[in-house]
């Protein structure tokens, strides 16, 4: 085999773990009335068999890239596709919520070890500029279809063979795919070898751990809740002394420099907020899709593929348009769709019909598309190839904490206004749902829109051409 076609091959692996993941973000969600019928779990371990994976991939994966950096990448990946697929054997065999719990924190620990390595790989396989903006541009497209995919391969799977399947699915693919890594992934670490800072790794796990359970709960709790604010006081110290320490220590796990004045924290921030966005919206689409208009799991599933469809499309415009016009135009672009997007959700209130949701999706997915690539070459293209590792976890984390909170915050906005809705009253529980969609989409918009106004005053624009000046005669 060719170094070139060796090379794509890797890629193509890396981004079947990819899709994975992503299907394993969301694949439960339209299990778990299944799930409550035949185990019973209470409503607070329900919430945790779904969100234990979100935990523990927000909260380990800026260590694990650290890990990766330092051991193999090649070797974090197989270890984190060994560790999600004992954990889904785990899970399919669960007969209690504490089983299926500790068995979605342990697939998402995996997750967390081989998320960053995907991304590392890519641009570690591919020096070549453009091929690696097409590699990325395929990364960012399969990273946002598997989440989207989700509730279709769970809404067909679940009704024809039980909630097992959402786990047992992963143990044939992880085979496969591991088979294909032992092939054709090369291995790459930090050739510096820099010692590893325990300490450090410690700090961002601890202060992203208690970040991450502050947001989940806080819908649940509430935002004032004693829990959740000393979960958020905890976590804001916790990541103080991590970029303290970063800030001190003589190797740190994250250099401050990849930081500071240059284009690394907006472009991270911005695919934040996009996360925050469109995981949100996807959140509020499936309930309203299945509480509202009735459909099955697997009718809710197949409309969400237009969003899909539509990041493919987008990705596949995000580097081309780059290429001319520099990131400041795709991305701020993109998260202005993104916002035009929400403006259209907010007509459910006058058309029940297929149109808004597919508008929506058509408008937020194009837009996500052309700003994940975008922005994550940014992100990648600034940190030194021995740091890719520390680099992808660091754009995967914030694109976890976005994607989280998003689920929370918009998911509080609904169900402030499911609050005033009059118990055994439908036709007020449909009303009090658009209301809180509309207001949902408001807010989901108005995020969108800062972050648009961030990717275009602080992502680069267009390079100048070089200017040839005539030799004199």
């Amino acid at each position: 085999m060719s170094s070139d076609r060796r090379a794509w091959a890797a890629v193509a692996v890396v981004c079947a773990a990819l899709f994975l993941l992503g299907l394993d973000f969301t694949v439960l969600n339209v299990a778990i009335p299944r799930l409550r019928a035949e185990l019973g779990p209470t409503l607070a371990e329900t919430q945790w068999i779904v969100d234990g994976y979100a935990l523990a991939l927000g909260g380990c994966v800026l260590a694990a890239g650290a890990l990766g950096d330092r051991y193999g990448r090649r070797r974090a990946f197989l270890a984190g596709l060994a560790l999600c697929g004992l954990a889904s054997v785990a899970g399919a065999t669960g007969d209690g919520a504490a089983r299926l719990v500790a068995a979605r924190c342990g697939m998402g620990l995996g997750a967390a070890l081989f998320m960053p390595a995907t991304l590392s790989t890519v641009v570690h396989v591919l020096r070549e500029p453009a091929a690696r903006r097409r590699a990325i541009g395929i990364w960012a497209a399969v990273a946002g279809v598997g989440a989207v995919f989700g509730p279709v391969a769970g809404g067909l799977l679940v009704e024809r063979y039980g909630w097992q399947a959402a786990f047992w699915l992963n143990v044939p693919v992880i085979t496969v795919i591991a088979a294909a890594a032992l092939v054709v992934l090369p291995e790459s670490r930090d050739p510096e070898a820099r010692p590893l800072d325990r300490p450090g790794a410690l700090l961002s796990c601890a202060g992203l751990l208690a970040l991450v359970w502050g947001v989940i709960e806080a819908p649940g709790r509430g935002w004032n809740s004693a829990g959740v604010l000393a979960a958020f006081a905890v976590a804001a110290a916790l990541l103080a002394a991590f970029v303290r320490r970063q800030l001190r220590c003589t190797a740190p796990m994250v250099p401050v420099r990849l930081l500071g004045g240059g284009p690394v924290w907006p472009a991270t921030l911005s695919l934040a907020l996009m996360s925050f966005a469109m995981f949100g919206a996807m959140f509020l689409l499936t309930l309203y899709l299945q509480q509202v208009r009735g459909l099955s799991a697997w009718q809710a599933g197949l409309r969400m593929v237009p969003l899909s469809v539509g990041l493919a499309t987008g990705a596949i415009l995000g580097p081309l348009l780059a290429r001319q016009l520099g990131a400041r135009v795709p991305s701020a672009g993109g998260l202005l769709l993104i916002a035009a997007g929400f403006v259209q959700l907010g007509r459910l209130a006058a058309d029940f019909g297929d149109a808004p949701v597919l508008v929506f999706e058509s408008l937020a997915g194009v837009g996500a598309g052309l700003l994940a690539p975008v922005a994550t070459e940014v992100v990648m293209s600034a940190v030194p190839a021995g740091l890719a590792g520390v680099g992808s976890a660091l754009n995967d984390a914030t694109r976890q904490v976005g994607s989280t909170l998003g689920v929370a915050v918009l998911g509080s906005v609904l169900a402030t206004a499911l609050t005033d809705a009059a118990p055994g009253d439908p036709a007020a529980f449909t009303d009090a749902f658009v209301d809180g969609l509309t207001a949902a989409a408001v807010v989901g918009a108005t995020v969108a829109v800062l972050a648009a106004a961030l990717a275009w005053r602080r992502l680069p624009g267009r390079r100048p051409r070089p200017v040839l000046i005539p030799e004199p005669d």
